[in-house]
């Protein structure tokens, strides 16, 4: 492998906003399944979903027919509680990340306060491994974060790129760019799969694509945003396009 090798970074799509849509007028349609196939034919490699413990948009009826696609990988999305473990551990779909959850957000503002709750996260986490689920952590790109996620026994952790993906001003954006690669390497340093995603766009997501060492991506708002213009295949086949880029070498 050169220094300059293409980056082969695998695409979750995240299909809540096509159940955002449906809810907006308690409808049957659009259909989640057949979003979910057309982000495939798209290039998507999985489908990621979100059941939030307020239903605003997946609904526990979606969660299970997703999960019964044939050939289909799933990465659900979850909070760290009771009940969602159960609908996790009844469903069996392949990934579970727990994301932190609060009401009275718009979308998900941060990661996992993973050191703040290890004993917890850790005993949710095994539960899902004895199910044959394989669990992750929506974490920050904190150091004691990465730790703390290698201390509660996962193989996965998502870098939350929110901040990256608002920030406007360049050297700012070089500066989380640089934390991210940092926690890329203490990640692998550690054993873990990294993953990164929330706020990606074509236009911001090759830089991130580019830190070597970045497994997969999920991405969902600005796919299903593009597309109401260009519809769901074509929009997936863009943010493959704009994913397909150099890896940066390390300095």
């Amino acid at each position: 492998m050169t220094d300059r090798e293409r980056a082969r970074v695998l695409l979750g799509v995240n299909i809540d906003h096509v159940a955002t849509v449906r809810q907006a007028r308690g409808t049957t349609y659009p259909d989640l399944l057949e979003a979910a196939s057309l982000a495939r034919s798209g290039g998507a490699d999985y489908i990621t979903f979100h059941l939030r413990e307020d239903r605003r948009h997946i609904q526990d009826e979606d969660a299970r027919r997703l999960c019964q696609m044939p050939g289909v990988r799933m990465n659900m999305e979850m909070a760290a509680t009771t009940e969602m473990l159960r609908i996790a551990c009844a469903l069996k779909p392949e990934d579970v990340c727990l994301v932190p959850e609060k009401r009275q957000e718009l979308t998900t503002e941060g990661g996992l306060d993973v050191a703040g709750q290890l004993a917890a996260i850790t005993g949710i986490c095994g539960e899902l491994r004895s199910e044959g689920i394989r669990p992750a952590l929506f974490i920050d790109p904190e150091p004691d974060q990465i730790r703390a996620a290698a201390a509660a026994g996962v193989q996965v952790v998502e870098l939350h790129t929110g901040r990256y993906a608002e920030l406007r001003e360049s050297s700012a954006v070089e500066v989380e760019l640089s934390r991210l690669r940092r926690a890329v390497v203490q990640g692998q340093g550690l054993g873990l799969q990294v993953n990164a995603g929330h706020g990606l766009t074509v236009e911001n997501v090759a830089s991130v694509a580019a830190i070597p060492g970045v497994a997969e991506l999920n991405i969902g708002h600005a796919i299903i945003a593009r597309a109401v213009m260009v519809g769901l295949v074509e929009s997936v086949r863009e943010m493959k396009v704009a994913m397909q880029v150099e890896a940066i070498p390390q300095p």
